[in-house]
């Protein structure tokens, strides 16, 4: 689930003997909100300076390793180890290996040697991003051990969110219901008789 206290409340509050766990959804949305407050961060300070090697760059900023060097000429300045987003970039991917772990003592060392990187970077995003996901270790330890994810949940909550968006509101509660179970309920809708 959520790493919301809110949520959480809730859950202990209706479930007190569940076991909450957290999931790579959340976790990579909050290391990829501090990498990407590292380099706004970092954009605005070299625009103070006159420099504009960022702008313009988020495309070419890797979403694996080897796309920076497949990467068009532009990005040549934009070596990982010459701006602080690098490092950032480094510590969010290196987080990637804890969800392979299978044995929660296991991913608890790895863990702890991660936040110590992290911890250091002297990064503010990073730094507290990393405060985030140790506050809630167990939940993330909870995943290792049961391998249970909210990722359908989340999905279909996503089709409904765009339901309402492209409806522009429903004039009745009955319509939205309908809406929802048209779309979501994977309905057989071909005639009797018809091949699928």
């Amino acid at each position: 689930m959520n790493m919301l206290e809110p949520y959480m409340g809730a859950t202990r509050g209706a479930a007190p003997e569940a076991e909450i766990g957290h999931d790579k959804f959340h976790c990579a949305k909050e290391l990829n909100k501090a990498v990407d407050r590292v380099c706004r961060g970092e954009h605005r300070a070299l625009e103070v300076q006159g420099r504009e090697m960022l702008t313009r760059t988020k495309c070419l900023w890797p979403e694996e390793p080897r796309a920076l060097d497949e990467a068009p000429a532009r990005a040549s300045p934009l070596k990982l180890n010459s701006l602080k987003w690098g490092p950032a970039w480094a510590i969010k991917e290196a987080f990637a290996a804890f969800w392979g772990y299978r044995y929660a003592a296991s991913a608890r060392k790895f863990f702890e040697r991660w936040d110590s990187w992290a911890t250091h970077s002297r990064l503010p995003p990073i730094i507290a991003a990393a405060k985030t996901l140790k506050r809630h270790l167990p939940g993330l330890l909870a995943y290792v051990k049961h391998r249970i994810t909210n990722a359908t949940a989340e999905g279909t909550n996503g089709t409904i969110q765009l339901l309402k968006a492209n409806a522009r509101g429903y004039h009745r509660f009955a319509q939205y219901r309908t809406a929802i179970l048209f779309h979501c309920g994977k309905l057989d809708l071909y005639p009797a008789g018809c091949a699928s």
